[in-house]
């Protein structure tokens, strides 16, 4: 994975979605990236569990969060590996899946139930869900959602003589607010028609289903704003950082640390574009009993809350956000005052159309 956020991998992206991982080769996956193992005492046993996340910061505070803790509880060990999904699943279709949990984007956890390569979760297995309160649009047969990610609108608070941007038409108006723009490429996320057709307005409750044709008439209004398309989630940062552009999409919580060391930029959450991450069991996993004590473990209140503290993702369960103080609360896009401004990508849409808009925007990209 080319980010240690949330990022998307091009083979699952843009090429054919379901159809595409049907197509894959049964090929002999090793790990990419690192492999860790949570340290502490515990209860002992000699248990262990694999776990699939991405690594970086994110995995960082994944172990200090809820791995470390969860050792500690219960004795399980848990071994971390960063796997593309072409390995995973080419494992998993070979009967031998060298992890047991996997933590992914639901709409990958959907793609991968499609080819069979998730155990059917049992939900009376998983004790937290119903303390946790984890919404309903968050549970699947093979996964359930433990947090969120926005993308949205960053921008520098020195550019535009105090003014600030207000709404994704801002973004697209360069005579107002003046300078360059980056957007994402589908290497690190979902194109973003979405906010082409909000700045178009496209009332939000009304994006989906997207008018494609439309959304990239006005993107490309934007086009030669566009300084640079970034690939990995730190890229916004440093393009703003170094007033190489004004504004740019993000994901949210990439400018909280930019803050922190101030740096002088903000996020709009107007329009902000949720998406969810979320455990699903591998399909074959050879420790399925620890795998769905690890995922009930990390779906408990408190352990997202602790979690939200460790790296700003958004907890799914709302109880978690009245363990947070204030302020923590208020960093988070999760919070309850900023919920309304943002939307839920459409799963359903994306899953249909992925490949032919992925398709259509290399091509317009290129000019």
């Amino acid at each position: 994975m080319s980010d240690p956020m949330i990022g998307r991998r091009a083979l699952l992206r843009g090429v054919g979605g379901i159809a595409a991982l049907a197509a894959l080769p049964s090929l002999s996956a090793c790990g990419t990236g690192t492999s860790r193992a949570a340290s502490g005492g515990g209860k002992g046993g000699g248990k262990t569990v694999v776990v699939r996340d991405t690594g970086g910061s994110y995995g960082e505070a994944l172990q200090r969060a809820i791995y470390t803790p969860f050792t500690q509880e219960t004795g399980i060990k848990v071994q971390v590996v960063n796997l593309q999904g072409t390995q995973m699943l080419a494992q998993i279709k070979q009967g031998r899946p060298q992890f047991d949990l996997i933590n992914n984007s639901m709409m990958d956890h959907i793609k991968f139930g499609a080819q069979d390569a998730l155990e059917t979760l049992d939900m009376d297995r998983i004790k937290s869900l119903k303390s946790a309160r984890i919404p309903a649009n968050q549970i699947t047969d093979h996964a359930i959602g433990n947090s969120f990610y926005g993308q949205c609108m960053a921008y520098r608070t020195d550019a535009f003589g105090g003014r600030k941007p207000e709404s994704w038409a801002d973004f697209w108006d360069t005579k107002a607010f003046k300078g360059s723009r980056s957007m994402c490429n589908p290497d690190a996320d979902l194109p973003e028609l979405e906010f082409a057709l909000l700045a178009d307005g496209v009332p939000m409750d009304k994006l989906y289903p997207l008018d494609v044709d439309r959304a990239f008439k006005v993107m490309t209004r934007l086009r030669s704003d566009i300084k640079k398309f970034w690939d990995s989630g730190p890229l916004p940062g440093v393009l703003l950082s170094r007033q190489e552009v004004t504004m740019s999409t993000v994901w949210d919580g990439r400018i909280a640390d930019l803050e922190k060391q101030g740096v002088p930029v903000a996020r709009q959450l107007n329009g902000m574009r949720r998406q969810f991450q979320g455990y699903g069991i591998a399909k074959g996993a050879a420790h399925v009993d620890a795998a769905y004590q690890l995922m009930d473990y990390a779906l408990r209140p408190e352990v997202q809350a602790a979690l939200a503290k460790a790296f700003p993702s958004n907890p799914s369960s709302p109880v978690a956000y009245e363990k947070l103080t204030t302020e923590e609360r208020n960093a988070l896009a999760g919070a309850p005052q900023y919920y309304d401004k943002g939307f839920d990508l459409d799963v359903d849409w994306w899953l249909k159309n992925e490949a032919a808009v992925t398709k259509r925007w290399l091509e317009w990209a290129r000019g």
